[in-house]
């Protein structure tokens, strides 16, 4: 199946400039008030698999503060929906591997919400490269601040305000598990987030924090035309099972479920939404 080839300049890439935009919204969803009076921080929120779980938690009634890098138009986008659906939405633009950032984004969020119940780790970077030789440092920093350190230090910050209840949601990857030969670092930042992922829920249970991922497979993003070739993104999601990539939309009830009440036996897991793609626990 795949899609019309094409290619953007840039990450983390702009959602409305892809051909087809990706699909974020499922009409048929019915929410139930899971996440009402919540609110819910989600890093890479404006598009891709962000922007569908911010859309997704606004339907179950949690306000949204979208944090992402300068994609302001794709942001934009995002709150106006999240407020089609009777929220609040906010947005911080910035690059959150800058610690001066990083460390205001808590403080906002209190400021004008007051509370934090979610927190959802999604943000990521990925550069297309043949071998290990070719990674040169500043792309081997880059990948791992954006991927995983930046999420670590905002998670730190976040908890000093986290309750009874509270969740944490990691974005991993299918990477993470079967490896990726063109994304050695990439897959080796998404495996730190998995470790991070049992760590950190082993070290919060008894304050009754839930930490858990999803761990998706070829999902179509605006990552996906920012990282690879035209060629690449013409048969994209075309090796798994299910023989497509998969829509954002597909992936946002398995945020909700773990940012509600329906996942309070479960820490420290990871749901793979891939396809039927190869995993191994």
């Amino acid at each position: 199946m795949g899609f019309p080839p094409q290619h953007q300049p840039r990450q983390p890439g702009i959602e409305s400039d892809m051909r087809p935009r990706p699909i974020f919204d499922n009409p048929h969803y019915r929410a139930a008030d899971k996440l009402k009076g919540k609110v819910a921080i989600i890093t890479g929120g404006d598009s891709g698999i962000g922007r569908a779980v911010a859309v997704a938690f606004a339907k179950e009634g949690a306000d949204v503060v979208i944090v992402y890098m300068d994609e302001h138009n794709d942001a934009q986008e995002t709150k106006y929906y999240v407020k089609q659906y009777g929220r609040r939405c906010a947005l911080i633009p910035g690059d959150i591997t800058d610690e001066h950032h990083r460390c205001k984004i808590v403080p906002y969020v209190m400021q004008k919400f007051g509370r934090i119940d979610t927190l959802v780790n999604n943000a990521g970077v990925q550069y297309v490269q043949k071998s290990l030789s070719q990674i040169e440092n500043r792309q081997m920093e880059k990948t791992f601040h954006t991927n995983v350190f930046a999420h670590i230090m905002l998670t730190k910050d976040a908890l000093l305000h986290l309750a009874e209840g509270s969740t944490i949601i990691n974005t991993a990857s299918i990477t993470a598990y079967r490896g990726e030969a063109d994304l050695i670092d990439y897959a080796s930042t998404k495996g730190a987030l998995v470790s991070f992922t049992r760590s950190l829920a082993l070290s919060l249970a008894k304050k009754g924090i839930r930490v858990n991922a999803v761990a998706p497979g070829p999902i179509w993003t605006p990552l996906i035309p920012a990282s690879f070739s035209p060629e690449k993104v013409a048969t994209f999601g075309d090796d798994v099972p299910m023989g497509r990539a998969g829509q954002p939309f597909e992936l946002a009830p398995a945020y909700v479920y773990l940012a509600s009440e329906d996942s309070s036996y479960m820490t420290g897991q990871v749901l793979h939404l891939n396809g039927g793609g190869f995993v191994s626990s």
